[in-house]
Formats: C-alpha cells, structure tokens, sequence
C-alpha cells in the first residue's frame, strides 16, 4: 500500500480541493491481489487503489469508453508467424499503467483510506491521472501508449488497433496489447532490445523474457516450436467449483441408457 501510495503521489495523480456539496464524489478501496505464475508460485503481490467507478455519471464525469483488448484471433496469427519463422517472443508486464493516462474530465475522489492528510482531512481529491476502476482509465492509458508507439515509429493495424507494427528496412516487429500485458515479436533481437529500452524509459516495465504465461495460457518452447495450453486455468476452474478432487474421463458425459 505504501509503495502504491508513492507511485501515485509520484505520478501527481491528484490535488486536494475544497469540499462543495454539488460535487459528484468517486469512493475508493484497497485490493489485494497476489499474481501467480504457471506453476503457481507467487510471482508478486500487488495491491492497487481502485476508484468506484461505478458512482460515476455519464456526461458529467464519464464519457464513452472501452478496454484495450487485443483480439484473441489476432494473437494466435501473430504467434504463428513468429513460430514459423523462429522469431523471438518478449514478454512485458507494465506496472501501474492507468497512472500514464490523463483525461479532460473533471472527476472528484475521497481521500484513500489510511491515508488521508491529517493537515486538510476534509478535503477532496480531483484527479489528474486515471485510477483503476474508473470507467475511462483504460481509454487514456492506450491514448498514452499509442500516442507514444506512434511517435517512434509504429503504426496500429486497422483490423485490430491493438496491434502495433514496425517495419525498419527488412526488420519488423509486433507489439500486441492486452491491458497491462505486452508481447513483443520480431524478427531483430537488437531491435527488439532497443524498443523494450525505449519503452522501459517512457513507462515502468518488467521485462519478463521470453513469453510464458500471457493471458491465462501456458506457453512452453520446444524443438519443434510452442506448446500452447489452457492447463492451469483449467485448474482454476475445477478449483473454484470445488471439483479438483473428480476423476477425469475422456468423454464426459452421461453414460446411463437414454430412454
């Protein structure tokens, strides 16, 4: 909670106002989540400060919004290309991505809970930068990452806009976008080293290697090229539905005579 509190006042997420009744005032709370890898092994804790984004009004302190959400056909085509080819796959988590983005609304927000300044205890915050939970975060966080892909080169796809191209004379590279998940492909390792420096100085990332786990998918190299698989998710599921312990059958279904 602390370094997340840190991050926020370092990114001038919010200025502390004056309370006035006719203000249209966002909550906010505390989330702890902890991110597993394929293994299940803890890979990190996190704990974001997520606005109420649902106390919002629409045209007051909402306008039109969506989530930047790479098409899943789209990735299958992008990875069977670069496995085709024998090309690298980067992998890129992007750690608090919705503080990149700024908005022209005017959107009101209590202070976080321990947190609040002891000096104006009253006061509102107005936000300068989008939080999580807030309907239009997403939009102004792909706003600032494609306004910044764009100036140093790359172009988005016209049938999916987040999917990012770069071509360099015989050397090009894809950048697809799920939210705050980022793989990165090419067929130029300098390149691609390049662009994860130029992208690591503009936004907080961790450069995760070679891809893994993305999107709740499984992927293992082989000899012959990527083993893609559901297995862990799958476990998921079976776990939160109480049935880990069930046997499994190839073809479950009911075997009893149909009268």
């Amino acid at each position: 909670m602390i370094s997340e509190i840190i991050a926020l006042h370092d990114n001038n997420t919010w200025s502390l106002v004056p309370f006035e009744p006719s203000m249209n005032i966002v909550g906010c709370r505390w989330v702890y989540k902890i991110k597993l890898r394929a293994d299940s092994a803890i890979d990190s804790y996190k704990t974001p400060l997520v606005a109420r984004g649902f106390t919002q009004q629409e045209g007051i302190d909402k306008p039109e919004t969506f989530s930047p959400v790479v098409k899943s056909t789209t990735v299958w085509l992008v990875l069977a290309i670069a496995i085709s080819n024998h090309w690298q796959i980067r992998q890129l988590d992007a750690h608090n991505v919705f503080l990149n983005g700024s908005f022209q609304e005017v959107v009101y927000m209590q202070e976080p809970t321990s947190f609040v300044d002891h000096a104006l205890p009253t006061h509102i915050c107005r936000l300068h930068k989008s939080l999580y939970g807030l309907k239009q975060a997403p939009r102004a966080w792909y706003t600032r990452l494609s306004d910044f892909l764009l100036s140093i080169g790359f172009r988005a796809f016209k049938v999916d806009i987040f999917l990012f191209i770069l071509t360099m004379n015989h050397d090009i590279c894809y950048l697809l976008v799920y939210i705050d998940d980022i793989l990165l492909i090419g067929n130029n390792s300098t390149l691609l080293c390049r662009l994860i420096s130029l992208l690591s100085s503009e936004f907080k990332l961790q450069d995760l290697g070679h891809a893994h786990y993305f999107l709740g998918i499984e992927v293992t190299p082989t000899n012959m090229g990527i083993i893609l698989s559901h297995h862990k998710y799958a476990l998921d599921i079976l776990s939160r539905a109480s049935m880990s312990s069930y046997k499994p059958v190839d073809t479950p279904t009911s075997v009893s005579k149909v009268v």
